[in-house]
């Protein structure tokens, strides 16, 4: 027996490795397989050259649990290690043994997974002793027994072991518990192990019988050592895509809507599939669902670094051993492959819309608005996607027909061009609120698009960006002959002095409200449309909206909301109503710097047609859907009793 120091530099190793190595004590488990599974897959690869004669036999790595000895063992019927590779490899912290035969075997050795020699000591993140077992698989090689109380003193001595390959036995300190669980470690290895190409045996399977759960003799493989990832498109079906799609979101009910299988090997390494789910609103989304695989090795799914931010509403699988990782395999780190592989996936995603588009444009209109979410954020954050998202972003109109903007345009082009040359596009984000001023466009032949998503009105500021002579107006924020104004605005035959007085009669007997502001004005709009009704100013409005998902922008989302109650001063109910508006001084109190005076003021009123005036106000309120609660029972009753008159 030899006992010796591992050779580092400093006797505060193992207290850096339980603490600050490893981002989460769960991964030694990840560490420890995927070492037997490098073990297994060097064996195969110098079973391929001939350096290795005869049968392999088994080669499942095992995961046992002992309650009783309070030990978890990891072992695998890999190449094994001798005395001198153990003290080459173990003892010799962050010399990597996976690089060194990378080099070796480059062309054979596929499937290595290790990169950084520190995987096998995150054991002692958990474990108060360590024990290896190891025998190689070389011919006279002894077997060797290492152990390690998680300090920088070892013991190795010569063993028997009846089997070629190597047990990790961890001691589980007694603040780790956990992971004496049967269950505990199911979920590890369902979380970072589902996929490794080396079956992976956990415990026996089990089933129920005469209902009782009953323990078969035939092992739990917990992994799947062929996923679709790793196979060609050709070989693969829908439902087999289908079917991977739920293994890999088991509590998943709806289908995917379409996938993407991606499968390169220069200037990187990139395999993987991509799934588009249904997203409706911002309440659908769920980020952090694609996961990202090294050589098959669960890493992370926070892949926010590898694609932008917009793709991770996608679902899915990307596996690159080209994807650079921290020492503990547990974070992203940056560099110009991780850019290559950002933009290769963006291009991908943006060819697949674009040929699904192409293909059946109807069939793609069908699930546009279950990925509408999806393509208008790539839109609004992505440049190089907004460029090739133009062929294939559509708009919908209140008919329910769908086209791209460019399509949209020419369409209405001849009819919602104003006297400016600009482009008018009317539309609406609630068809019955503003029921009345759709039916006011329809009459004047227009057509009004349906905006109601939660990133409609950036994409509407985006697209008027893109377009010099575009504007988007929403049906309610002025009159449909300001919508689109064909020719200058009528004259109306009425004195300043007479719509003056006429306003603040209106503006008298408006409802107080502090989240609401009114302005008053008079316009001759026509004769067949309300007598008052409101609008509301598209940029101010548009700025309030946007401010609810854009930071930076709260001043817009403090303000109170405004509205414009316009006075149709060519209709004959109003028009009864000029003249007989009278100006009545009264005495008003006020506060000026801070001392209250009396002035005195003059109101406009309409001698005996308060009741009516407070009527042609509810008729505007009802019509854009903001009259409620009382104010709306006064309506009611007001309405039976000038009936009644």
């Amino acid at each position: 027996m030899s006992k010796g120091n591992i050779g580092v530099t400093s006797d505060n190793i193992f207290p850096v490795i339980k603490k600050f190595l490893y981002s989460d004590h769960e991964i030694f488990l990840r560490e420890l397989i995927s070492n037997a599974v490098d073990a297994t897959s060097k064996l195969k690869t110098l079973s391929s050259v001939g350096e290795v004669k005869g049968d392999l036999g088994d080669t499942r790595v095992r995961v046992i649990i002992d309650k009783t000895k309070k030990t978890l063992t990891v072992s695998d019927h890999g190449i094994g290690m001798t005395a001198e590779e153990v003290d080459k490899y173990i003892n010799q912290i962050a010399f990597s043994g996976a690089e060194e035969f990378l080099a070796q075997y480059k062309d054979k050795a596929e499937a290595i997974i290790g990169h950084f020699g520190l995987g096998f000591y995150s054991a002692f993140m958990v474990s108060k002793k360590v024990e290896i077992f190891s025998q190689s698989y070389k011919e006279d090689a002894k077997a060797v027994h290492w152990s390690c109380e998680g300090n920088p003193e070892y013991t190795m001595e010569d063993t028997i072991k009846a089997d070629r390959g190597t047990d990790i036995v961890l001691h589980i300190d007694d603040e780790f518990s956990q992971y004496l669980e049967d269950a505990t470690i199911a979920g590890l290895l369902n979380k970072y192990c589902k996929f490794l190409p080396v079956e992976i045996a956990f415990g026996k399977k089990k089933e129920w019988k005469d209902g009782k759960e009953v323990e078969l003799d035939e092992e739990n493989i917990i992994n799947d050592i062929n996923p679709a990832w790793t196979r060609k498109p050709a070989d693969l079906t829908e439902e087999d895509y289908e079917k991977f799609y739920h293994e890999l979101y088991p509590m998943q009910m709806d289908e995917p809507l379409f996938h993407i299988h991606l499968n390169v090997d220069y200037p990187f390494n990139l395999t993987g599939i991509l799934y588009f789910p249904k997203i409706k609103s911002n309440l659908d989304v769920h980020r952090n669902k694609i996961q990202l695989y090294c050589n098959q090795v669960f890493v992370t799914d926070e892949v926010t670094h590898i694609v932008p931010e917009y793709l991770t509403l996608l679902h899915g699988v990307i596996d690159s051993p080209d994807i650079p990782l921290n020492v503990s395999r547990s974070y992203l780190q940056s560099d110009n492959n991780v850019k290559k592989i950002s933009g290769y996936i963006t291009k991908k995603v943006a060819d697949k819309l674009a040929e699904l588009y192409k293909a059946d444009k109807d069939e793609f209109a069908k699930k546009w608005d279950d990925i509408k979410l999806f393509i208008q954020f790539g839109m609004l954050t992505d440049e190089k996607f907004y460029e090739k998202a133009t062929g294939f972003a559509l708009v919908k109109n209140l008919g329910g027909e769908y086209a791209t903007l460019d399509e949209y345009m020419d369409k209405v082009r001849e009819n919602q061009v104003d006297k400016d040359g600009n482009m008018v596009l009317l539309y609406t984000n609630a068809p019955d609120a503003h029921y009345t001023y759709i039916e006011r466009a329809k009459a004047k032949g227009y057509d009004v698009l349906l905006m109601d998503g939660e990133l409609d009105v950036h994409c509407m500021s985006q697209a008027e960006q893109k377009h010099e002579h575009l504007r988007f107006v929403r049906i309610d924020s002025d009159t449909i002959e300001n919508l689109i104004r064909k020719e200058e605005a009528a004259k109306d035959e009425y004195s300043d002095e007479q719509k003056e007085g006429l306003r603040k009669a209106f503006e008298a007997l408006l409802p107080e409200d502090e989240k609401l502001k009114y302005y008053v004005s008079c316009e001759p709009t026509s004769s067949d449309a309300l007598p008052v009704f409101l609008t509301q100013n598209e940029f101010m409005r548009r700025m309030k909206e946007m401010s609810a998902h854009q930071q930076g922008m709260s001043f817009y989302g403090q303000m109170p909301d405004s509205y414009n109650l316009v006075i149709n001063t060519a209709h004959p109910l109003i028009q009864e109503l000029v003249g007989k508006e009278t100006g009545e001084e009264v005495n008003e109190e006020v506060e000026k710097d801070g001392k209250k005076e009396t002035v005195l003021k003059t109101v406009y009123k309409l001698q005996g047609e308060d009741e009516r005036l407070k009527q042609l106000i509810d008729i505007a309120l009802l019509a854009s859907g903001q009259l409620k609660g009382e104010a709306l029972a006064k309506f009611v009753n007001r309405s039976v009793e000038l009936m009644s008159e």
